[in-house]
């Protein structure tokens, strides 16, 4: 197959070309012969139905173009006005949501805690976001308006959505800050990207807004940053009696700048009168009508041309009928029509002088194409009658055969091929190229493809099916891992309900479905209890089955008698001797003494343990830290003693707590952990656990968990008495 032209030649589509080509010209064949028939009546017709023709011509277009201008320039103006102020009512509904949702919030303020807002993001170009405008040396950061405003941030996106004729949305505050909603912060930059200061409360919208102490429309302006011309439709917000701000909706009056822009480039003008008399909007090349600011614009109610002044008056007021007035000697055909919400007007007027036009060229041209269509008629209906009827047969005869020809050569291989794949989705067969399929045209190219397909489909069923069988493999597997991982750890609490020297509590989420942080404790002796908590570099199986490993070591150690600098000690020798991956470990330990209180304890490269005195606070307490364990053979570990009196409670944690990580990618930090267990310092360790969990979920919020988040907390009530020591036995 070859293209020419566009033309795939020896394919369905030249076939098919072929095809139509020939029905077409045996189309116009039967048209030319019918036409020569009709010609030689016409010719005979158009000598004598001239002169009556163009006197009917002149009358019917006078009649017409009057009927036309009084039906479509008055209904296109009043139509045009109806979208306009339809546009603007429903603005207004907007306004007044807009006015009463800041209403409730400020009258709510002292319940509301004030929301984040930041200034103009150039990430976000082309994205709806809400963003903060200051006037020159205001610093919102400072305001007390901005954060309940903030509140207003997602409501006001939404609008934005909601119609493409919203440029963009705000409410000015009273301090000279300003919450703005649209999809252009670049405009709002300057060229070192720095915002650009917004005299919020001298803007006309505002101004205009406090001074109606109602809904306000501006008029035509130009916006501040994006030199667009737009209305703003602006209410005042009163809380008490206090001014608060102002909420403003710029519209694009897109429909109304297209219609004025249309009838500058045509035969008539179309513009808009606000409720001053004023001309707003006009096209402009117009040198009828001229849009000024309000300032200078004149009042055309005023005019001398009383036609005029009484006619704008009418159409403020109005629909008028199609009326003709007379402006600077040229007579025009107008129309108008109001717009209620804003009590402004759209007049549209058609110079009268340039509908007479199309009636003097059409004479002209009637009589140019009667007296060349005459000479042709009369040249052309010997030739055509000599030969229309031989080129109908043989047109004819052709057609039918060739269409017959093309038809076979195209419909008998898509009918087998039909039959072909029917079959194979029944049985399950592949689909196979047959010779009869070989038509070197598209019909070809089709069947290879179905042969492919048809192989490649067999072939992608097995391999899902394969890698599904692996998955479910892999899944079973992990979750068996898990249950492995949480069985080794104590989960059940009370630990030892018959031991009332301490209270303990731990919990560990891995963020995958297995982790490498762990905690332990145990008793070593009747007077003595080990403190484990750690965190294995990396994630997965590979940190989850190191952590298995160094917890025995530690715990076989701990059990052994050893202090806990020694622990750390032969652990780290134990995991060094041959740590082939390279992985290690962070470790706190303590052994605390039941029965004095004595906290002994020694810290491998881990976090700070917290510490709350009786009658006290939780507070960091900053031990000296050791090198990690399984890092470098060798390495000493110091200990140091704590004393816990009754009442006093110990936290300790893995760097997940702290370094969990909200949407922004920002960490919950340790001046939040420390608030959260704060929060109930008297608690138990359980509820302490619950009050730091919570804390980091509504942190977190809806971001993935980066890390595993293991605590533990004990409470230390104090050494028994040797008579509860001999109940206990």
């Amino acid at each position: 197959m070859k293209k020419i032209l566009g033309l795939t030649f020896g394919g369905l589509q030249q076939k098919t070309v072929t095809l139509v080509l020939l029905i077409m010209a045996a189309t116009v064949a039967v048209f030319l012969g019918v036409s020569a028939y009709q010609s030689r009546m016409l010719s005979d017709i158009v000598g004598e139905t001239r002169t009556v023709q163009q006197t009917a011509i002149s009358q019917t277009s006078r009649d017409t173009m009057h009927q036309v201008m009084e039906g479509t320039l008055v209904s296109s103006t009043a139509l045009q006005a109806k979208i306009a102020d339809n546009d603007f009512s429903q603005i207004v509904d907007q306004i007044h949501m807009l006015q009463a949702m800041a209403q409730g919030l400020f009258e709510s303020r002292a319940q509301i805690v004030p929301a984040a807002v930041g200034l103009p993001d150039p990430d976000k170009a082309g994205v709806p976001s809400a963003m903060v405008l200051c006037e020159e040396g205001v610093d919102y950061t400072e305001s007390e308006y901005i954060g309940i405003a903030a509140h207003m941030s997602a409501p006001m996106i939404a609008l934005y959505r909601s119609s493409d004729k919203i440029d963009g949305c705000y409410i000015g505050l009273a301090d000279g800050t300003d919450l703005c909603v649209d999809d252009k912060p670049l405009s709002k930059l300057d060229e070192s990207g720095n915002p650009i200061p917004f005299p919020v409360r001298d803007r006309p919208w505002y101004k205009g807004a406090v001074a109606s102490g109602g809904i306000y429309f501006t008029g035509m302006v130009r916006d501040a940053f994006t030199n667009r011309l737009l209305v703003t439709c602006s209410a005042p917000v009163y809380v008490g009696g206090e001014l608060i701000g102002v909420v403003g909706i710029d519209i694009f009056p897109g429909s109304m700048v297209d219609f004025m822009t249309a009838s500058g480039e045509g035969a008539g003008i179309a513009v808009v009168v606000n409720n001053r008399g004023q001309v707003i909007l006009a096209p402009e090349e117009s040198e009828t009508f001229k849009a000024e600011e309000a300032d200078l614009a004149t009042d055309l109610r005023n005019s001398s041309n009383r036609e005029l002044a009484h006619f704008i008056d009418d159409s403020l007021h109005k629909t008028t009928d199609l009326k003709t007035i007379t402006i600077r000697d040229k007579q025009y055909y107008a129309a108008g029509a109001p717009m209620p919400t804003v009590g402004w007007a759209v007049i549209s007027l058609v110079e009268k002088e340039i509908t007479e036009q199309p009636e003097r060229q059409m004479l002209a041209e009637y009589d140019k194409i009667n007296d060349q269509a005459s000479a042709r008629f009369r040249e052309g209906t010997v030739r055509t009658r000599r030969t229309v009827i031989g080129i109908i047969a043989v047109v004819f005869v052709l057609s039918v055969a060739v269409a017959l020809l093309a038809a076979n050569r195209i419909v008998n291989p898509i009918r087998d091929m039909t039959k072909n794949i029917i079959h194979s989705s029944r049985t399950g067969e592949l689909f196979e190229m047959k010779d009869s399929y070989r038509t070197n045209d598209e019909i070809e190219v089709l069947a290879e493809s179905f042969d492919d397909l048809s192989k490649k489909t067999k072939q992608y069923i097995e391999n899902i099916t394969e890698i599904t069988r692996e998955k479910e493999r892999v899944s079973t597997e992990l979750s068996m891992a898990s249950q492995i991982q949480n069985s080794m750890l104590p989960h059940v609490f009370p630990p030892y309900p018959n031991r009332r020297e301490f209270d303990i509590y731990a919990t560990m989420k891995p963020a995958k479905e297995v982790g490498g942080d762990f905690y332990d404790f145990f008793l070593i002796d009747e007077d003595h209890l080990g403190l484990v908590i750690a965190d294995v570099s990396g994630k997965g199986v590979p940190a989850a089955l190191f952590m298995m490993i160094a917890k025995t070591i530690l715990q076989s150690c701990a059990m052994l008698g050893k202090s806990a600098s020694e622990i750390l000690a032969k652990t780290n020798e134990a995991l060094c001797s041959n740590n082939q991956v390279d992985m290690f470990v962070t470790v706190w330990i303590g052994i605390l003494e039941l029965s004095t209180g004595r906290l002994t304890a020694s810290n491998a490269g881990h976090e700070f343990p917290v510490i709350k005195h009786p009658d006290g606070r939780f507070e960091l307490y900053r031990d000296k830290h050791g090198f990690v364990i399984g890092g470098i053979a060798g390495a000493k570990y110091k200990e140091y003693e704590l004393q816990l009196e009754p009442g006093a409670k110990l936290f300790v944690y893995t760097d997940g707590v702290p370094e969990a990580t909200d949407a922004e990618n920002r960490m919950f930090g340790l001046e939040r952990m420390m608030e959260a267990l704060n929060k109930e310092p008297d608690a138990g360790p359980g509820r302490i656990l619950e009050n730091v969990h919570e804390a980091v979920d509504i942190f977190v919020r809806d971001a993935e968990q980066f890390d595993d988040l293991t605590m533990l907390c004990l409470e230390y009530k104090g050494g028994q008495t040797e008579d509860s020591h001999e109940d206990r036995v």
